[in-house]
């Protein structure tokens, strides 16, 4: 299966948003294949608690603004695993420990990978396939 187009859209507000707040080692998958109700998990590491909560938060109010619900927000006030559910993508915001620890990336290794473009320099517009 294919993610839908939205889903696309959406991957790309929170990659940019994680980036911003200096997410690392973003990887997207596409997950709607196991997951009919789920189209693309993103996968971002922060460096402590306190990253791991910043980049939460980006990435949730970039959606909101982008006019995205989320449906479901958990690990928050640990900021060790924050769970971000915005229906068809579910961004994972994980400490590096963390990260390591459960080995979602193993866990998936059966699903396709999505690309996740590159954020424009500033002062240049994003090219759009």
């Amino acid at each position: 299966m294919m993610q839908s187009p939205s889903a696309a859209d959406m991957l790309q507000i929170a990659a940019d948003a994680a980036r911003s707040k200096g997410g690392e080692d973003l990887l997207a998958l596409n997950v709607s294949e196991p997951l009919p109700l789920v189209d693309i998990f993103l996968l971002v590491t922060g460096n402590s608690e306190r990253n791991v909560a910043a980049i939460a938060d980006e990435v949730e109010d970039k959606m909101i603004e982008a006019g995205h619900k989320r449906v479901r927000r958990e690990g928050r006030s640990e900021a060790r695993w924050v769970l971000l559910d915005f229906g068809d993508l579910i961004v994972h915001v994980f400490h590096e420990e963390e990260r390591t620890y459960y080995g979602l990336e193993r866990l998936w290794k059966d699903c396709p990978v999505v690309p996740i473009a590159e954020p424009a320099p500033l002062g240049v517009p994003a090219e759009r396939d």
